[in-house]
């Protein structure tokens, strides 16, 4: 029987520091060779355990119960919670590891560098899953070294959110705080921001460290790693300037643990939350806060734009899930199956259909879904319904960043480039280092971590 716990992977959040530890190719195994038989008109039978994903809303329900019609007898088992890095290396490890695993597409290069997760060329090709039909920036976050180790499920982009009447009575717009003119953005930070006695009491602008060095590095013109994986960037003064801009943004508000401490005292998914209450100006966000915000605070003076570079072009970074098959899966043509039908354009005609009902049912509208399949995409954004201004600028700007993005690419160190790029800018934020000293730090170690998994991983082969 399936179980359906209430989990937060199920919405794609898993932490991305979480795989510490786990970037190089060393003590899982390895993932040896796959000879299963991948045909999609096959028959698949017996049981298929999944880790790290439960149905907890009719999105992934509706889509469970599609994969299932497709497994036929098949008996799908779901683990309880989101998904522990270290016990499914130890599965794979004792050689009794799930059959399919739900991950960040941001862990998967560590994953296949250990071997554990296989590779899905046969899979893809045998199934016949239409890669050709996903986001590239997507596919290409679990494509290491040229094949792929992941099928991408939900995209993740990033909208500028903005209250509107704080911008209005500053004398601003949203475009002068969505990332086209630096200069700008930090007068606007100034003048929206306010504070009495040394408290907070308006956050004016927050640059979201240290998650989006990465779009704030991309917005000044450079990638932080190399496109083939193999060479961080960190210390690039591209980098450095951005590092110091976004740094200087919570600097003129008191610093960041001001900031960061008023900001985590706000009803962030509430009708109290910072934009309903009028105590942030502006932030880049992930757009499904844009549901969010419509769902318990719908009246909420917001003002929506993509972010943009400084040359005013739109940009997002990429993030979300994959679907993977461990090595060592019992059932891994049940598992390449399901990981087909989860991601396939039905499947998700099927989520958007449940949504829209459900949020039809509660008079609301349909904001959309971004999945990771370019061709579904295109499907629900003419499943979306008019929520009225400010809520169908949202979504127009939404499917416009869907359309921009870009992602770091895999790698077999891809846990320790984070936690060196993570570690440099609280060390910055903390007031522990400047951003050359720490970003100078951080290309040392990153490159290093890079240098090893590389050249482990080019021994095996």
């Amino acid at each position: 029987m399936r179980k359906q716990t209430r989990t937060w992977a199920a919405l794609g959040i898993i932490s991305v520091l979480a795989v510490t530890g786990a970037g190089c190719a060393v003590g899982t195994g390895g993932a040896g060779d796959d000879d299963a038989e991948y045909d999609p008109d096959a028959d698949v039978s017996g049981s298929m355990s999944v880790m790290g994903f439960s149905g907890v809303d009719e999105v992934a329900t509706s889509r469970l119960d599609y994969a299932e019609e497709q497994l036929g007898e098949v008996e799908v088992s779901l683990s309880e919670g989101e998904l522990d890095l270290q016990q499914f290396l130890s599965a794979v490890a004792t050689g009794e590891p799930p059959d399919v695993v739900y991950a960040n597409r941001d862990q998967i290069g560590s994953l296949a560098a250990r071997g554990a997760v296989i590779p899905l060329d046969r899979c893809i090709d045998g199934e016949g899953i239409p890669t050709d039909e996903y986001v590239e920036a997507a596919l290409a976050q679990v494509t290491l070294d040229g094949t792929v180790y992941g099928i991408p499920e939900f995209n993740s982009v990033q909208l500028t959110m903005a209250n509107a009447d704080l911008l209005s009575g500053a004398g601003l717009t949203v475009e002068d705080v969505n990332g086209s003119d630096w200069d700008a953005m930090s007068a606007a930070n100034e003048a929206l921001s306010v504070a009495e006695g040394g408290d907070i009491q308006v956050i004016g602008f927050d640059s979201k460290l240290p998650e989006f060095l990465p779009l704030w590095a991309k917005a000044n013109g450079v990638d932080l790693i190399s496109e083939d994986g193999k060479t961080a960037q960190l210390d690039d003064p591209a980098v450095v300037e951005a590092l110091e801009w976004a740094v200087s943004i919570y600097e003129a508000q008191g610093g960041f643990s001001a900031v960061k401490a008023y900001r985590d005292s706000a009803d962030f998914f509430g009708e109290g939350n910072q934009f309903a209450t009028s105590v942030l100006g502006a932030m880049p966000m992930e757009q499904w806060y844009v549901n969010v915000l419509n769902d318990v605070s719908p009246d909420a003076p917001m003002a929506f734009d993509t972010v943009r570079n400084r040359e005013g072009e739109t940009l997002a970074y990429a993030s979300g899930s994959a679907w993977a098959i461990p090595s060592g899966s019992a059932n891994p043509e049940a598992a390449c199956r399901f990981a087909r039908a989860m991601t396939s354009t039905d499947a998700w005609q099927a989520a958007a259909e449940a949504r829209l009902e459900a949020r039809e049912g509660e008079g609301k509208p349909f904001t959309g879904i971004l999945t990771g399949n370019a061709t579904a995409d295109e499907m629900v954004r003419e499943m979306t319904t008019s929520g009225g201004e400010p809520w169908d600028t949202a979504v127009a700007k939404m499917y416009e960043a869907n359309d921009a993005t870009f992602s770091l690419p895999a790698n077999p160190a891809d846990a320790e480039f984070k936690t060196a790029m993570f570690d440099a800018v609280n060390a910055v934020l903390d007031g522990k280092s400047t951003p050359q000293e720490a970003l100078t730090t951080a290309q040392e170690e990153a490159q290093s971590a890079l240098d090893e998994a590389w050249s482990e991983l080019e021994a095996e082969e």
